[in-house]
């Protein structure tokens, strides 16, 4: 009686520790696909990202895919019996039996990006604010210009000027490059502000206008001006973003208006630029806009660099201070049947390979560009996302 006391004890104590094993599987289980699945979800839009550049490479059409949602249930079960012992012995005559199973049931949402979805975030040009968003993370300005500048226009004598930012236009792309390694160079040394123009607007009402009384709810400073018997409303404004080599707040209020009025003649995807003499890097002064591309231009742009429209060194004009980084390309992308060694990122189209390299025995500094700048080619495409809940095309639904 006691032996069998014991081996009941022996079994419950197992079958207390399966069930304990269990409970902390779970959790285990769960953050390791949580992890899984957010790495394969990235390697889903780095690969998208070279296969779209490969199918504008070929001129062919190129279409993304969104996931929409993830939603995965796990099913933990325990299991605990007893069977009797085959062979006769000194043994227990009964042998417990325990078992544990987990079964996961992921099912992914996919969205196609398309219609309208496939127009604002493909085809509409960059606005300024995702250009200054960037910059403030730390991103080299020179990079950032190189990969979402279609190219600077200014006004000149003969009326616009424009230096596009494409090697199939020589001197364009030489001018366009040198204006940005200057930019560039100021910005490393720290004597550049690209910030929006901050100024004060002011008007007047009269004393009996009810409007005075409004403004002061909305925040306007009003002031009273007894000899022409009205209110003088002042209000502080914050612009559109300008790129100069002075402080703006040197400038009176009514020059920073100036500036303001001017950059705002223009669409959203275009900066002011003021490089002025007199101050750090006047010495190659210009005055002009920075027009941004939309995200397809930005891999048209790449894709044309493969083999189509190549870009090529351009040396910094003899005025411009000294500058970190002036690779030829703005992504390198490689090009070939096979892979290569070195390769961080592939895709493969038309039995070809297409990979961007990543640290190699090579120029290191080059190579670290290289993977900042698709690195930043990511997260332009995830700053285009919107609400793809309120996609009306159909979607593509996965379940294992």
């Amino acid at each position: 009686m006691k032996r069998n006391r014991l081996r009941i004890a022996g079994f419950s104590t197992g079958a207390l520790a399966l069930l304990s094993l269990t409970g902390c599987l779970s959790p285990v289980t769960i953050e390791r696909a949580g992890v899984e699945y957010d790495r394969a979800v990235t390697s889903v839009i780095t690969e998208q990202l070279l296969l779209n550049i490969a199918r504008a490479r070929h001129h062919h059409p190129i279409h993304f895919t969104v996931v929409s949602n993830v939603a995965a249930t796990f099913d933990f079960r325990t299991s605990a019996g007893v069977t009797p012992r085959l062979a006769a012995g000194d043994g227990p005559e009964i042998l417990p039996i325990f078992g544990s199973t987990v079964a996961e049931n992921p099912t992914v949402s996919i969205v196609p990006v398309e219609g309208e979805e496939f127009t604002k975030r493909i085809l509409t040009p960059l606005d300024e604010s995702k250009f200054h968003f960037l910059l403030r993370q730390g991103v080299d300005l020179s990079m950032l210009l190189r990969l979402m500048a279609r190219g600077f226009r200014s006004e000149g004598p003969e009326g616009e000027v424009v230096f596009a930012n494409s090697p199939s236009s020589p001197s364009e792309y030489q001018e366009f490059r040198r204006r940005v390694l200057h930019l560039s160079a100021l910005h490393q040394a720290r004597k550049l502000y690209i910030e929006p123009m901050v100024f004060e607007k002011t008007w007047e009402l009269p004393l009996n206008s009810a409007e005075a009384f409004q403004a002061l709810e909305k925040g306007y400073h009003i002031a009273h001006n007894e000899k022409d018997r009205a209110y003088i409303l002042r209000k502080q404004v914050t612009g559109r973003i300008v790129i100069t080599n002075y402080d703006p707040d040197i400038l009176s209020s009514e020059v920073r208006y100036h500036l303001h009025v001017e950059a705002s003649k223009w669409p959203s995807n275009q900066i002011l630029v003021d490089i002025r003499p007199g101050y750090p890097g006047g010495e190659y002064p210009f005055h002009g806009g920075f027009r941004l591309r939309s995200f397809n231009s930005i891999l048209s742009f790449l894709a044309k660099g493969i083999a189509e429209e190549p870009e090529h060194h351009v040396e910094k004009d003899p005025r411009t201070g000294p500058s970190k980084f002036n690779p030829p390309k703005t992504l390198e992308i490689v090009e070939g049947d096979s892979q290569p060694a070195d390769a961080a990122f592939i895709a493969r189209y038309n039995r070809r390979v297409y990979a961007v390299r990543g640290q190699s025995q090579g120029d290191e500094a080059a190579s670290g560009w290289n993977l900042e700048a698709f690195r930043m080619l990511y997260h332009l495409f995830q700053m285009t996302v919107t609400d793809v809940s309120k996609v009306l095309v159909p979607s593509i639904t996965i379940a294992k």
